[in-house]
């Protein structure tokens, strides 16, 4: 087994430690996050780091790179509080990947990707219209992580869309059925298939499945 010490990791090449480092944490969520600005109007980006921090109430985050040059999804939450988490699909990856490119600020990332903009129930920020799940949130709070002067942001879930057919009589997403991607490192996209889900586990009990098990051990 490959073996790098921490010594090593800070010696490596900035774009093979930059490559290890964003891979080596495994797969991460692939969601287009949407913005609006009054005076440069709309702005989408791709963001490797939305993940969940709680369900009552509903909240998520996201970490923005320093500020130390303009981050334009940043800048646009921080004045008008709005914004929208986007899931990509397989047959989104080139254009959501084109909007991590450095357009200016008066450049939609819409226009020069191919993605459309939508506007649901009076939401002040664009939805990615292709996108299937879809959340639309709002800014309440942000942490500086003084390690590595990034930001936290958190925010609140305040609307939800999807595909009806890929929700369980129990309230979960079947997020394969979506056809949602995740990222592997930078640029790296994959299509992630489901293996199995589990009810709650419980010390001393049997792990029990959702689905039924075939003799082959696969789900039916």
């Amino acid at each position: 087994m490959k073996h790098y010490s921490s010594e090593e990791i800070g010696k490596m090449e900035k774009l093979f430690r930059l490559n290890l480092i964003n891979s080596c944490t495994g797969y991460k969520s692939a969601n287009l996050i949407a913005t609006k600005s009054e005076a440069f109007g709309v702005n989408v980006a791709v963001f490797s780091s939305v993940t969940h921090l709680g369900s009552d109430p509903a909240l998520l985050g996201f970490v923005t790179r320093p500020t130390s040059v303009p981050r334009n999804t940043y800048k646009n939450i921080a004045e008008h509080k709005y914004f929208t988490v986007n899931h990509i699909q397989e047959n989104m990856i080139e254009s959501a990947h084109q909007t991590a490119a450095k357009y200016k600020e008066d450049v939609s990332e819409f226009k020069k990707t191919g993605l459309e903009e939508e506007y649901l129930d009076g939401f002040y920020a664009p939805y990615v219209k292709q996108s299937t799940v879809k959340l639309g949130c709002k800014y309440l709070n942000e942490y500086h992580i003084k390690e590595n002067n990034t930001i936290l942001v958190v925010a609140a879930i305040e609307h939800i869309y999807f595909d009806e057919g890929i929700q369980a009589p129990d309230g979960w997403l079947r997020l394969d059925d979506a056809g949602t991607v995740a990222i592997d490192g930078l640029d790296g996209y994959a299509l992630p298939s489901l293996l199995d889900r589990f009810h709650y586990a419980r010390p001393g009990q049997e792990i029990k499945s959702f689905f039924k098990k075939k003799s082959s051990g696969q789900s039916e």
